[in-house]
């Protein structure tokens, strides 16, 4: 993803709350036949405050993304979406693409069986955690025999990202009206209404006024 310095997102704490909600990530590596790329759910590693991630992937993705041999680029996904020309005014203007995404990058540390068992376990608690009656990975019918032949069948890792990449490209280089009506319109009920990415174009225009503000 080329950089654009205007829309560059560079706040670890910003770059952890678009990880940690959008954990559908892709997962893109290369083996002697080319690249490939792949879809897990990813999460912040919880023993670390910084952009530490870990995930799983089934064999044999592993060796067609040549995990823990070269580098991985982890691709988080967050608010998108169509932004008509029409929500502009009355100006020169063409549609565009509103979005935020972050791509992480390095070679990832492989982990040990018992190491993966816990990846695994924690990131079933993780999504399981919301439910009602959530059924973790240990929960019965599950025994052990089946939770070794799973860990078995999955190889985890751990990647401290040697480059990241954030871009956060959401009308910023528009005036505040502009702003404010496309944030409007998201939050609508047309044909193209994206309340999420209103929230996070309010979150982003929000703190940019604040900013400003501060600078007076």
């Amino acid at each position: 993803m080329r950089q654009n310095p205007s829309f560059a997102m560079t706040d670890v704490a910003e770059l952890r709350r678009i990880i940690a909600a959008n954990p559908w990530a892709t997962l893109v590596g290369r083996d002697e036949n080319g690249m490939t790329a792949s879809h897990y759910a990813v999460l912040l590693d919880p023993e670390r405050d910084d952009l530490t991630i870990v995930a799983h992937v089934g064999r044999p993705d592993d060796l067609v993304l040549g995990l823990g041999t070269q580098e991985l680029m982890v691709v988080f996904q967050g608010p998108h979406g169509y932004i008509s020309p029409g929500w502009y005014g009355d100006v020169a203007a063409v549609p565009t693409w509103n979005y935020v995404a972050v791509h992480l990058s390095g070679v990832p540390e492989l982990l040990d069986g018992e190491e993966n068992l816990r990846v695994l376990d924690h990131l079933v608690d993780h999504f399981e955690g919301r439910l009602a009656d959530p059924r973790g990975m240990w929960t019965p019918p599950n025994d052990e025999a089946f939770v070794r032949r799973l860990e078995a069948g999955t190889v985890g890792f751990r990647l401290t990202p040697t480059r990241v990449t954030a871009k956060r490209k959401l009308s910023q280089n528009k005036p505040d009206d502009v702003i404010e009506n496309v944030i409007l319109e998201l939050r609508g009920d047309g044909v193209y209404a994206n309340p999420s990415l209103a929230a996070e174009m309010q979150r982003a225009h929000d703190a940019r006024l604040a900013a400003r503000a501060d600078a007076r």
